[in-house]
């Protein structure tokens, strides 16, 4: 099943001889429960996309559909709403809220939402991602690979449609970056959950299921296969 789809997206910036084409029409589709990763080098598009995938900003064409819904003509309001409940972000910057412990950063996007937290299910992410006896820690407290660990537990939280990974191993040496990519691994089947990362880092993209490349704002490997 598509979980994930765009349709001629384009994302455009000034205009007349300044005009740059960030994304000049993106036609992409991503099943259920695959791992993705978007590989391109510096300014090749794939930041933009991927804040077009996650509803942190508008395409100038085109459409943007997260488990069947488009998004791409939502009201901010209503973005940020489907956003929260449907659309998991892990940052390379972790964002974890520092004066809330594990526990709490982990089960924060789902109390924002009114929801009652499934305990049965948050502890089965912590335990597979062997986050047991750092649960009353502060995030200062916590290494960045730890860090990252919760990051990635806060996004499974809500259940989301898609989890949108932005450079998660950035930060990170590459023994850790090995390791974090290996629990997205694991997580991600364990519950069948669908992961789109963007890396600069090929070694990191050869974990994946499958590999997009984009350059110049255009899918110039693994675009449309579902």
């Amino acid at each position: 099943m598509v979980i994930l789809e765009t349709r001629g997206l384009k994302k455009y910036y000034g205009e007349g001889e300044s005009l740059v084409r960030a994304l000049d029409g993106i036609d992409l589709k991503v099943e259920q429960g695959e791992f993705t990763a978007i590989v391109g080098t510096s300014g090749s598009g794939k930041s933009t996309l991927l804040h077009m995938l996650g509803g942190l900003d508008y395409p100038t064409e085109g459409k943007v559909l997260v488990d069947g819904k488009d998004i791409s003509g939502l009201k901010e309001d209503a973005l940020a709403i489907f956003r929260r409940r449907k659309i998991g972000f892990v940052f390379q910057s972790y964002n974890l809220v520092p004066v809330l412990n594990v526990y709490e950063n982990i089960v924060f996007p789902v109390q924002l939402d009114g929801n009652d937290v499934d305990e049965t299910y948050i502890d089965s992410i912590v335990k597979t991602l062997g986050l047991e006896g750092k649960i009353n820690a502060l995030p200062s407290q916590l290494s960045g690979g730890q860090q990252q660990r919760v990051a990635i537990a806060r996004a499974l939280a809500a259940k989301p449609a898609i989890i949108l990974a932005d450079e998660p191993t950035g930060n990170l040496d590459t023994g850790t970056s090995q390791d974090v990519l290996g629990l997205l691994k694991v997580t991600a089947r364990k519950f069948e959950q669908t992961i789109v990362m963007i890396t600069h880092n090929e070694e990191i993209a050869q974990m994946t299921d499958r590999i997009i490349r984009i350059e110049d704002g255009k899918i110039i490997l693994g675009g449309n296969q579902a």
